[in-house]
C-alpha cells in the first residue's frame, strides 16, 4: 500500500507541475498533427470572407514577417 501511495503522490506532483507550467506560459493548446490544415482546408466555416479576428491575426503575422525580413542580418 505504501508503494501505491508514493506512486500516486508522485503522479499528482507531476500533473500539478505540468498544470502550473501551462498556466505560467499562457500559451494556447495546439495540436501536433496539423488539424484541418493537414486536410488542405484553410478554415472550418463556409464564410466567403474571414472573420475580423482572423484578419487581425493574419495582418499581425504579415507585419511580423515584414519586420523579420527587414531586420534580417544575413
Amino acid at each position: 500500500m505504501t508503494v501505491f501511495l508514493l506512486t500516486f503522490g508522485l503522479l499528482l506532483t507531476v500533473v500539478a507541475a505540468m498544470a502550473i507550467g501551462y498556466l505560467l506560459q499562457r500559451k494556447k493548446i495546439a495540436g501536433s498533427c496539423g488539424g484541418i490544415a493537414a486536410l488542405g482546408m484553410d478554415k472550418v466555416c463556409d464564410c466567403p470572407e474571414p472573420c475580423e479576428k482572423r484578419r487581425k491575426r493574419e495582418a499581425k503575422e504579415e507585419r511580423r514577417r515584414e519586420m523579420l525580413e527587414k531586420h534580417r542580418i544575413i
